[in-house]
């Protein structure tokens, strides 16, 4: 079986796993993020055609970010924090259904579109974005507890400049890399300090993601639609 096939095989699997619980409403232990962080910013990519899907993602209907209650808790005292420095938070993601990580695994399986590799995975070739980590079976953003996010100047409303936009895939966009300017290198550490002192950890591939280290759903994937 070649690479595509096998591709193609694993996103029909994917998408007949039957997430817990699947559900049309949001549960009560998940909150609209704006109403608990007001002073956060959205820029919520799934919810338009500026993603590396080239598409709106499925089960994103509404332009809105939802985390569990304790998760929206943490973060609101990082914004707290953030305001103190004249700083201020830009979303880009939050809750994720799960039949949107299966749209993604669609996408990944079809090899013969890579309308968007030049803007979201020049260094890594669209085969192996599975093999590296930057696409999964299953996400955690899933369970409800996990966000994606970067920050911003509460003066002139210009993000900090991180050395990689929000969702390239590849190396220059790890914690880690080496090949980042001292500014970038700290502006990444500035937020990676704010999301740890608050209850958040990182994730060694996306200097923009972080889970709620003490998160209430660990196994469980939700599935309810963004609305």
């Amino acid at each position: 079986m070649d690479r595509q096939t096998a591709g193609a095989a694993f996103a029909v699997g994917l998408a007949s796993l039957s997430p817990t619980p699947t559900l049309s409403e949001i549960p009560s232990a998940f909150v609209d993020v704006a109403q608990v962080v007001p002073d956060a910013q959205f820029d919520v990519r799934y919810f338009t055609t500026d993603n590396f899907v080239g598409a709106r993602v499925d089960g994103y209907e509404a332009h809105r970010c939802f985390l569990t209650l304790p998760a929206a808790q943490a973060l609101r005292a990082v914004a707290e924090e953030a305001a103190r420095n004249a700083l201020r938070l830009l979303i880009f993601d939050c809750y994720r259904p799960a039949r949107a990580v299966a749209h993604f695994a669609r996408w990944a399986a079809d090899l013969s579109d890579e309308k968007t590799k030049l803007a979201y995975y020049p260094d890594v070739e669209k085969r192996d974005l599975f093999a590296e980590g930057y696409i999964a079976e299953h996400s955690g953003h899933s369970r409800g507890s996990t966000l994606d996010l970067t920050l911003v100047n509460a003066a002139s409303g210009r993000q900090l400049d991180m050395g990689t936009p929000f969702d390239l895939f590849g190396p220059r966009s790890w914690p880690s890399a080496p090949d980042v300017t001292p500014e970038q290198r700290a502006n990444r550490r500035m937020l990676a300090g704010l999301m740890e002192r608050n209850g958040f950890k990182g994730f060694d591939k996306e200097w923009w993601h972080f889970t709620l280290k003490n998160e209430p759903f660990p196994d469980t994937y939700f599935d309810f639609p963004i609305r």
